[in-house]
């Protein structure tokens, strides 16, 4: 979108703003020609060289020759961000692991950091401390200081400060973990609900990618959602997340939730009911899980899973009603769902949802950036003010 001097507009704000839309063109979507980026940004050739030229000399991008050129003649330079000129710390809390990772512009892991979170490990002060004592290493090995930190937790989480009200999983209520973490680590902290940061990585680097109006359904221990409207992360009263469908209740009278209501999505189509489903232990590895989601023995996953497979078309139909996405992503353990299963889900979900027939059906996919998705949700939080004041 191109930006034009009005009355009242100085041009350094101007040359800001455009400054920092380049680079997020650039962040999220790759390397560009000049030619590319002006006609992509709506400004002139002369600007955007004076906008390159200033960022490669503050060494925040630099220009090279493609490695695969086509047709005769001198090829267009490229323009390509350097990952190590602004690096955020990204991390990931789940139930049973924590994952960080050093992620510089473009969205590149330069290193990476992880730890299980066994049972007596997951109070709020041992979290802390163990992202605390793993960031130093990290930062160590890449000789770079992060400029933010963002972190994603499965659970209600205000953005202002990043202040967990309550994560039932994790059994936290009122952890101001985003004061300590900006302390202990001198820098901004961007913290969300974990559903809502896997939307925002597949709209921008996955599965979504290019999709405006959709919805992220994950499963680990509990199950979340994410929404994306009109290509901005939907958020409700007081900046808080919106998706916490694995809480809404569909069976009443059913099994008992972390969350102390009974009949929740997530006690029918969460990691322990897919256990059942399975036939496995309610308390097997995830690994075991995804190994026997992805065996021979689940070709026929519809007929297999059954109730499972039928309470989660419920759900995802609810949710369709409610929400009017173009595209589903399935995340966390259900992106080892068999295609055939999700193949079903799709084609009833278009059965059941009158907004979905009304849209002529709603794709239901699954993610493209599996295990990563929710660790580079934290990342983009975090690059979305860093590359604003850019």
């Amino acid at each position: 979108m191109s930006t034009t001097a009005t009355a009242g507009t100085r041009p350094d704000d101007v040359r800001r703003h455009n400054r920092a839309a380049l680079l997020r063109r650039l962040h999220v979507d790759g390397p560009a020609t000049r030619a590319k980026l002006a006609s992509t940004l709506g400004l002139n050739r002369s600007t955007i060289k004076a906008l390159v030229d200033g960022l490669a000399e503050d060494g925040v991008v630099e220009e090279r020759v493609p490695v695969q050129r086509s047709g005769a003649g001198r090829p267009s330079l490229l323009v390509l961000p350097q990952p190590q000129a602004a690096v955020v710390l990204a991390v990931d809390i789940r139930v049973e692991r924590v994952a960080m990772a050093l992620v510089g512009i473009g969205g590149a892991i330069l290193a990476r950091g992880s730890w299980n979170a066994r049972e007596g490990r997951r109070e709020p002060a041992e979290v802390f401390t163990k992202i605390v004592d793993t960031a130093g290493p990290l930062i160590d090995e890449l000789a770079v200081r992060p400029v933010a930190v963002g972190v994603s937790v499965p659970g209600v989480v205000r953005h202002s400060d990043g202040f967990v009200h309550e994560a039932p999983n994790l059994h936290w209520s009122d952890v101001p973990l985003g004061g300590w973490l900006s302390r202990a680590l001198e820098v901004n902290v961007h913290m969300g609900n974990d559903a809502e940061l896997g939307a925002l990585a597949e709209h921008l680097r996955g599965a979504a990618r290019g999709a405006d109006d959709i919805v992220y359904i994950g499963a680990d221990v509990g199950v979340g959602g994410g929404v994306i409207s009109n290509g901005v992360s939907m958020r409700g009263a007081g900046g808080h997340h919106i998706g916490e469908v694995g809480h809404m209740v569909v069976r009443p009278g059913g099994l008992p939730c972390y969350c102390g209501s009974y009949g929740c999505w997530e006690t029918e189509v969460g990691e322990r009911a897919l256990c059942r489903a399975l036939d496995l232990d309610e308390n097997s590895p995830v690994g075991a899980i995804v190994a026997e989601l992805r065996s021979a023995r689940t070709l026929s996953a519809p007929e297999r899973l059954g109730e499972f497979a039928e309470w989660l078309a419920i759900g995802l139909s609810n949710v369709v009603n409610l929400l009017c996405p173009k595209l589903v992503v399935l995340g966390d353990l259900f992106t080892a769902l068999p295609p055939a299963l999700v193949a079903d889900l799709e084609r009833t979900v278009r059965e059941r949802s009158l907004v979905s027939r009304a849209l002529g059906g709603t794709r239901v996919v699954t993610s493209a950036l599996g295990p990563d998705a929710k660790l580079l949700g934290a990342a983009e939080l975090a690059f979305e003010t860093v590359l604003s004041a850019w």
